[in-house]
């Protein structure tokens, strides 16, 4: 009988940059197991690092191998399927296995905790809140709401937060002695053994019911597009989905593109579901990241909702993903690993044997070509639910149109026609600030950041000047570096600006401005969303933020103030963009029985993308879009792959990128149809005070793309010009600049 030998070397990935793996020996008393974390000294420093392989071989000569400090798992942290979809991942992205597992895991396992829960912030009412009438705090709602929650047992801070309950709100009664704060251990939940549906579901119409069923005929897996118009209740085929998998005791996936739509969605899946709905984005602190994470992996949560990060989040067992609004780019990951959560997602499924839902009014036309040639199943929703009908959409033409901070008189005629009937106005402007530039009145001079080749924006708020693309930022400016002219003016309309002036326009009517300046402070978004939908606010302004998913049923009017930037961009996507933006936000008037309107100031309203709009819709603009780009071979006809480059000598960068060009050149699958394009500067040259190129890389598919990368990749790292640029390469890009 032949006795197994135990493993003596493990090969650990660690999060540097280095495309490859090391070896440790293993003590007699350590048992690391794949997919586990160890604790392993590094030169100077200990790391934490994941094991990918076991064995009793080395490269090296064993004296020379350095042994593992501390083995801190005794199981994988992923289950099977969900490591090999990271390992894939790491392949395909042509990114540093040690630092995607890194980048898959809560911050606190990074740094090495165990993989238990820990204890969460709580509230607790005192005595004196006890004593407390909430008849007597009428002229303080908010703080008898949080005293009311709290009144019969403890509550996590993000449950407070989750009932709409403000930190502000909360220190303020335990300033007062009412509440106090406390540490609660998080308690297992059993939620498979009963789960019921605690709201009663609406009459769904045929196409509804067509989708439903077509997903539920095949429980393995199967990607599904589910095309639906705007308010054509795709969030209501998502919940009656989920019915079957949650009675089954298996658990669900939503993936949402931004923050600001998870306390929405969160609180529709709770009313339907007395399931525990867990959330996994960036607004999380360390503790509640690493509990969701641990919910969903030790089957304490039925439901997990998240951003793109929440896709390598283990799960017990995973019965369904739903991507929601798959064409928003909020989805491509933009530095580190550049990943696709939409396509990762599909690849997941793909593993796990479950069906995907991508979900979109305006799909993506990667997403719609995967439909065309019957990769993906295409479901249709083309009625609105329940009483609301389309709205109706109009150009207005605003050349030799006085503007008023870039509003016509024709728009301000129309707002003041929906809002003398009670109704909501929102208008979307996508640049936040005051004014997009400063220029001298004199001499034309324009306040221009140093470190980057663009203009400093304007925020009248803060009294400061920002480069939207560094950060710098200095107090405003007052006298021209040009000529010395004290006559600084603004150019360009931004958020600031608009809500100072229709501030003035309309007094008797409150006005919210939403974006990313205005939406800092944690739980600003959700009270300020409430307040619009309580009606507090008669007058909406808002930056792409405010037009993804939200549901205003007083919305009647939609203004969109500036789009003619996007309707000449280089950039091959930007009309792709365009259409889906305008079906979005278009989309925000008459959600419900009230008749919406939808007006688009331009000066260019002959442009052939806004006529197929008007006229035609999305589906006739990407059918007209899908052959341009089979025509001019662009994605999704071929695969794109651009590297990106940076240093402060830009004859280094330029350099170093023909390098890589040669290099991809004399591969041996280099042919006409796989063309090297470049080095170009980037459209933004400089940034940061860096100085910036690229190279974009074509194939006819995606096994030539990575064998010719994964050939080139490693002659590129030993160029001796790729220690002085940090470069980069981004796998099928979703953003040129």
């Amino acid at each position: 009988m032949m006795l197994t030998m135990p493993y003596s070397i493990a090969h650990v990935a660690l999060p540097v940059p280095l495309d490859r793996t090391f070896d440790y020996l293993i003590k007699s008393e350590q048992k690391p197991v794949i997919g586990g974390r160890v604790k392993v000294p590094f030169g100077r420093q200990r790391l934490i690092g994941v094991v990918t392989k076991l064995s009793n071989e080395s490269e090296f000569a064993r004296e020379k191998l350095k042994a593992i400090d501390v083995v801190i798992d005794e199981q994988s942290l992923w289950p099977t399927n969900l490591y090999k979809l990271l390992n894939w991942s790491s392949t395909y992205y042509q990114y540093p296995l040690g630092d995607t597992l890194a980048n898959a895991m809560p911050s606190w396992l990074r740094k090495g905790r165990e993989a238990n829960f820990a204890s969460l912030k709580a509230w607790q009412i005192t005595e004196l809140g006890k004593n407390q009438d909430l008849n007597k705090l009428t002229r303080a709602p908010k703080q008898a709401k949080a005293l009311n929650l709290v009144r019969h047992q403890q509550c996590s801070h993000e449950q407070m937060l989750e009932e709409e309950v403000t930190a502000a709100t909360l220190k303020t009664i335990s300033d007062k002695g009412w509440i106090k704060e406390v540490s609660l251990a998080p308690t297992p939940s059993y939620w498979y053994r009963d789960v019921e549906v605690t709201q009663e579901k609406p009459q769904l119409n045929e196409e509804q019911s067509i989708a439903i069923a077509t997903v539920n005929a095949n429980p393995e897996f199967g990607c599904y597009l589910l095309e639906g118009v705007t308010g054509s209740g795709k969030t209501e085929v998502y919940l009656q989905l989920l019915e079957p998998i949650l009675k089954a005791g298996r658990q669900a996936l939503i993936l949402v593109p931004e923050i600001g739509l998870t306390p929405q969605t969160i609180n529709r899946f709770k009313r339907r579901f007395n399931v525990p709905v867990d959330v996994i984005h960036s607004g999380l602190n360390d503790t509640e990241r690493l509990n969701a994470w641990l919910a969903a992996r030790d089957n304490h949560a039925g439901i997990i909702i998240g951003t793109r990060s929440a896709l390598f989040t283990p799960f017990h067992d995973l019965g369904i993903i739903i991507v929601d609004e798959e064409h928003d780019a909020s989805y491509k990951q933009q530095d580190s690993m550049r990943y696709h959560a939409r396509d990762l997602a599909v690849m997941r499924a793909n593993l796990d044997n479950i069906p995907i839902i991508l979900g979109s009014a305006t799909p993506a036309l990667e997403t719609l070509h995967n439909a065309n040639v019957g990769k993906y199943h295409h479901l249709t929703l083309t009625k609105r639910a329940g009483t609301a009908i389309p709205a109706r959409h109009g150009v207005l033409d605003v050349k030799g149109l006085y503007l008023n901070s870039g509003l016509s008189a024709p728009l301000i005629a129309q707002m003041r026609k929906h809002l003398s009937e009670g109704n909501q106005v929102m208008l979307f402007l996508n640049r936040r600030g005051f004014s997009p530039a400063l220029m001298c009145h004199e001499c034309g001079w324009m306040a221009e950041c140093k470190r980057c080749d663009a203009f400093y924006t304007f925020h009248q708020h803060s009294n400061e000047i920002r480069c939207h693309h560094c950060g710098s930022q200095q107090p405003i400016i007052h006298q021209c570096q040009g000529c010395g002219s004290t006559q600084l003016i603004s150019v360009g309309v931004g958020t600031e600006q608009l809500e100072t002036q229709l501030t003035n326009l309309f007094p008797e009517y409150k006005t919210v401005r939403i974006d990313r300046d205005s939406t800092r402070r944690k739980g600003s978004l959700e009270d300020y969303l409430e307040a619009i939908k309580n009606n507090e606010y008669q007058i909406l302004i808002g930056t792409q933020m405010l037009a993804k998913g939200h549901h205003f049923p007083n919305v009647t009017l939609v203004g969109l103030i500036d789009v003619d930037s996007s309707l000449f961009s280089s950039d091959f996507r930007a009309p792709e963009r365009l259409a889906q933006l305008f079906i979005q936000v278009a989309g925000r008037a008459g959600r419900a029985s009230k008749p919406g309107e939808v007006i688009l100031q331009t000066h260019h309203p002959e442009h052939s993308l806004l006529q197929s709009l008007l006229h035609h819709g999305y589906g006739h603009f990407a059918e007209h879009a899908l052959k341009e780009r089979k025509f001019a071979q662009l994605p999704p006809y071929t695969h794109l792959s651009l590297f990106r480059a940076e240093a402060n000598n830009n004859e280094n960068v330029e350099q170093f990128l023909r390098q890589v060009r040669d290099i991809l050149e004399s591969h041996p699958q280099f042919h006409d149809a796989t063309p090297v394009l470049g080095p170009i500067p980037a459209p933004l040259a400089r940034r940061a005070g860096k100085y910036r190129w690229q190279l974009l890389f074509q194939a006819p598919n995606r096994t030539v793309m990575q064998s010719m990368l994964r050939g080139a990749k490693t002659a590129i790292e030993l160029l001796p010009l790729a220690k002085k640029v940090r470069w980069t390469l981004d796998i099928e890009p979703q953003d040129l600049s």
